[in-house]
């Protein structure tokens, strides 16, 4: 039951934010594997959600993310105008999180299928890279 409530809570941290759910995993003794695992598939949920079923929730993001002067996010505009999609998508998981990501790539006009295809190569990618770098890192102090 320990270990179901474990995978739960980084699943949990894993759709709010996946830089928070690798460490959450680890601390919590999951193996690298499994925790770079369960963090993306939390990651990956809370990006299906917004990007498919979520207009409101993506809507409340994208009214929350505009800048002062009533303007989108300047370095997602400036990563959108430049790579289009596949950037929003590998870069969002990121810089902003998967959910806020979503919301801000459906709002620049993304096909949301091709967009949830860049944010599963962008959270994979992503947690295997910060899964490995925290691993790596925590088994340094710990010999």
């Amino acid at each position: 039951m320990d270990s179901l409530l474990a995978w739960a809570s980084v699943i949990g941290t894993g759709i709010l934010e996946l830089w928070a759910a690798i460490p959450l995993g680890l601390t919590l003794k999951l193996h690298p594997l499994l925790t770079g695992i369960l963090s993306a598939a939390g990651s990956m949920l809370s990006a299906v959600i917004v990007i498919f079923f979520g207009t409101s929730i993506r809507n409340w993001l994208v009214r929350r993310t505009r800048n002062k002067s009533g303007g989108r996010t300047s370095r997602m505009t400036r990563i959108w105008d430049k790579y289009g999609i596949p950037g929003i998508g590998f870069l969002s998981p990121l810089i902003t999180g998967a959910p806020l990501g979503a919301a801000i790539g459906i709002s620049f006009g993304a096909e949301p299928r091709k967009l949830f295809v860049w944010m599963t190569i962008g959270i994979v990618f992503w947690s295997s890279v910060l899964t490995t770098a925290a691993a790596l890192g925590l088994n340094a102090f710990l010999t």
